[in-house]
Parts: structure tokens; C-alpha cells; sequence
């Protein structure tokens, strides 16, 4: 007789979907507000995004438990680095500290996919996609969490960002303008909700530009 065990995970997926453009000027980044586990759907409206500093945000899928206690760490690492330094940390810093905290858990790792998205220090918009363990790279869109494999085809034939391997490098940055760029993103969530039952219920967008930060809202399927 087949002894039976429960099986217990630490992790869980609470799904959504995340999705960063960095143009010449600006950064726009946008999740859903739908989370889940399993079929169940938890809650219809739960930001997954947090303003880092004034030209940081973040925005993060998997497991939301990971997700909020990954971004305790970064507020009260930023808040040491404002009292010593006194002044906000730059888009890129943050970059690296992210990564930093991710790779310093990487033997129970945290389960956050994150795109990070802001401005640099010349005022140009910057993304930076992550895996679990903090392996990071700047580029000019990206997507994350449960709808990125059908996101992501389509931002590559939209925008075609290029090479990183190509010499001289080129800015990852993307050809679009802002109010473009805002209703590209529209588009990816209305088609991913169509798709992928983890996204839905809300779009909520941020974009930051040299004006400062503002947020913009669209309804998307709620079944």
C-alpha cells in the first residue's frame, strides 16, 4: 500500500501580469489588479506596484506574501541610503540594490518577478527585468508574471528593440511616444485578459516623466 503525504509548498502563484516601456523621456509601467490562487480570485483590486523613490517604481507578479516583504526590505534600504546620503537614490542605483537583495536570498529564494522602471540620471526612461535570483538586464520594454508569454511576442514585433549584442550599443529605449506607448500598453492587457484567466479585472498604469508621476486606470474583463 502507497503510503500518501501532503504536499506543502512555501510558494504559491497569486498570477498577474506586469509590463514596463521606457521612452525618451518618460517610463510607463502597468499591472493588473486580479489576484488569484488556483481558480479562485482573492481579490479584484490589489496594486502590484510601489513607488520606490521619486524616480523608481516597481511593479511585481508570483507570490504576493514574497512580493510585499521584498518591498519592506527596498523602502528601508532606501531610507538609509536618503538619512546617509541625503538624497533620493537614482533609478539604476536601485537597479542594483534590488538585484543585490534578490541574489542575497537566492537559496530560498523570494518568488517576485519584477520589472523595475523610471528615469536615469540624463532624464531618459529605463527598464530593468529580473528573474528570481536577481539576474537583471536594462532594456526598453519587458513583461512579467502569468500573461508575459503573450505579451512579449507582441511588444518584440511592435517596438523591435535592439540587439544587445550589436556594436556600437544602442539605447534600449523605444521609438514610441508617451500617449503611444500608454495605448500599446492598453492594447496588450485588453488581448492577455482574453487569454489568461490570472489577468483581469483592472489596468492600472503609472508613468513617470520629467513633469514628475501620475497614475491612469481601464476597466478589463472581470470573469
Amino acid at each position: 500500500m502507497t503510503k500518501q503525504r501532503a504536499n506543502w509548498s512555501p510558494y504559491d502563484n497569486n498570477g498577474g501580469t506586469c509590463v514596463a516601456i521606457a521612452g525618451a523621456d518618460y517610463c510607463v509601467i502597468a499591472s493588473d489588479t486580479r489576484m488569484s490562487t488556483g481558480y479562485n480570485i482573492l481579490t479584484r483590486d490589489y496594486s502590484k506596484i510601489i513607488q520606490l523613490a521619486d524616480k523608481s517604481v516597481m511593479a511585481s507578479s508570483g507570490f504576493q506574501a514574497d512580493v510585499r516583504a521584498l518591498q519592506k526590505v527596498l523602502s528601508a534600504r532606501h531610507l538609509l541610503y536618503q538619512h546617509q546620503h541625503n538624497k533620493q537614490m537614482s533609478c539604476p542605483a536601485m537597479a542594483q540594490l534590488l538585484s543585490n537583495t534578490l541574489y542575497y536570498k537566492r537559496f530560498f529564494p523570494y518568488y517576485a518577478f519584477n520589472v523595475l522602471g523610471g528615469l536615469d540620471s540624463e532624464g531618459k526612461g529605463c527598464v530593468f527585468t529580473y528573474d528570481a535570483v536577481g539576474s537583471y538586464e536594462r532594456v526598453g520594454y519587458s513583461a512579467q508574471g502569468s500573461g508575459a508569454t503573450l505579451i512579449t511576442p507582441f511588444l518584440d514585433n511592435q517596438l523591435k528593440s535592439p540587439s544587445p549584442l550589436l556594436l556600437p550599443a544602442r539605447d534600449a529605449i523605444t521609438p514610441l511616444g508617451e500617449t503611444e506607448a500608454i495605448d500599446l500598453l492598453k492594447t496588450c492587457f485588453a488581448s492577455a485578459t482574453e487569454r489568461d484567466i490570472y489577468t483581469g479585472d483592472r489596468l492600472e498604469i503609472v508613468v513617470l516623466n520629467g513633469c514628475g508621476i501620475r497614475r491612469e486606470y481601464m476597466e478589463l474583463r472581470k470573469d
